[in-house]
């Protein structure tokens, strides 16, 4: 009787596997990208010498948030 109820619920089990997948995933890229455009944003701000005070912690946010999606 367990194995026919496992049976029955595998499709909805593997659907769901599936899907929280798919927002893992989409969640790393989307983090990857904010972090490369802080990354960017931090180095073009740090430019200047006043810009540097806030440049340079925002391009340090942007990396670590780069590395963090690959890892």
């Amino acid at each position: 009787m367990k194995f026919l109820v496992k049976l029955l619920l595998l499709p909805f089990v593997l659907l769901f596997k599936l899907i929280f997948w798919i927002i893992g995933l989409t969640g790393r890229l989307v983090v990857g990208i904010v972090g490369l455009v802080l990354l960017i944003a931090g180095i073009i701000v740090s430019l200047t010498v006043v810009g540097a005070i806030v440049g340079i912690p925002l391009a340090l946010v942007g990396l670590l948030m780069v590395i963090g999606s690959l890892c």
